[in-house]
């Protein structure tokens, strides 16, 4: 490592002015944002009893910030979805400790970005070179670098090890300027069953209104966080995000936070929560009332046609779920890279990582080829 350069853990993220954080990245993704990250901090969403410890990497060449990387001391996989469980059974069953571990990305947001911030190559490779003397000087097990972008693949080397997985996502093709456009691409099974499916809930004299953060009322913001929670209760989940933090996006986020509210008789009756970057648009929760065909408006097809109204070129819907590829979204390849500091483990898993590549390379391969789009339409 550049010996000008000085690592320093910050173990939250107040301890920054926002712009030197920010300095360090596009804006054009809002996960990465002091904001977001100091937020999660601030209103009660990383709880310790979860196995979250704020624990940041970070770079100076004198008083200056040159790199940084949102980082977590984790105590078990809790909201990460890069599954590792195998790993860790593994490590106990030979009477190691895989736990703490050290984590790279975004908490509870299964979202490519930016991982690595620097204002140079140099700062970002030193920045790898750090992650690896933390991970040594602090006895840990590992590092895990979840979601990042493809182009900073170069940076790892042959000791990282890289985990691929499938997301369904949307992305916009040219001339596509409504969603008649959109649906009109598709074969006619597909085009039929979105229809029919927009139309119950017409029938049911549903209408949506889209809030932005500085649009939406103290009652719209409570409403969406208790769909959130019913969610959660109902599939048996601890939720982790708080009616602050939603408040707090909606203060310092107020372009970035987009609701998508159902409205029935006058009151609000399901709703998705998004977050909105440059050119994409990031589905992250609903909830709401079980009515035909409302799922799948609200989490989707509210926030298709906003991308095409808007301008924007991708949506991202969330992790998992393969009745996304009949609406519309294909599968996209997701990266993630991971340092084991156990040399013999490290080699094991290194052929455990190099199939499950090819598992996911051939199931998004067998995904393609149940495309809804026509044959001859350039998605394809």
């Amino acid at each position: 490592m550049n010996l000008r350069l000085q690592p320093r853990v910050l173990h939250s993220l107040a301890a920054l002015r926002a712009a030197q954080w920010d300095a360090l990245h596009d804006g054009s993704n809002p996960f990465v944002g002091h904001a977001f990250l100091s937020g999660l901090e601030q209103h009660g969403c990383l709880r310790p009893e979860w196995g979250w410890q704020a624990q940041h990497l970070s770079l100076w060449r004198d008083d200056e910030l040159v790199a940084a990387a949102p980082g977590y001391l984790k105590q078990n996989s809790h909201g990460e979805f890069v599954f590792d469980h195998a790993w860790a059974n593994a490590y106990a069953r030979h009477g190691l400790a895989y736990f703490p571990k050290w984590l790279c990305g975004v908490p509870y947001s299964p979202v490519t970005g930016p991982r690595l911030l620097a204002r140079s190559e140099a700062d970002r490779q030193a920045l790898i070179e750090a992650i690896v003397g933390h991970v040594q000087d602090n006895d840990l097990s590992s590092a895990h670098i979840n979601f990042h972008l493809a182009d900073e693949n170069p940076l790892f080397d042959a000791q990282w090890l890289q985990r691929d997985d499938v997301q369904f996502q949307w992305q916009r093709q040219p001339g596509w300027k409504s969603f008649d456009d959109f649906i009109g691409a598709m074969d006619h099974k597909r085009r039929k069953n979105i229809r029919q499916e927009r139309a119950k809930v017409a029938r049911a004299r549903i209408r949506f209104v889209v809030r932005h953060g500085d649009e939406a009322s103290a009652d719209e913001l409570r409403a969406m966080h208790g769909f959130y929670l019913q969610t959660f209760a109902e599939y048996g989940n601890a939720p982790a995000l708080t009616l602050a933090f939603l408040c707090h996006m909606a203060e310092q986020m107020p372009r970035q936070l987009v609701l998508f509210l159902a409205i029935q008789d006058g009151e609000p009756i399901a709703g998705a929560l998004c977050l909105r970057g440059a050119d994409t648009l990031y589905g992250r929760y609903w909830g709401g009332a079980a009515l035909p065909g409302l799922h799948f408006e609200t989490c989707y097809y509210q926030g298709i046609d906003y991308c095409l109204r808007e301008g924007l070129q991708r949506f991202e819907p969330g992790a998992q779920g393969e009745h996304k590829l009949a609406r519309g979204f294909l599968p996209t390849q997701v990266r993630s890279h991971h340092w084991l500091a156990h040399p013999q483990f490290r080699e094991a898993a290194r052929d455990w990582c190099a199939r499950e590549r090819e598992d996911v390379a051939t199931y998004g391969a067998d995904l393609l080829r149940h495309s809804p789009f026509k044959l001859d339409d350039p998605s394809q």
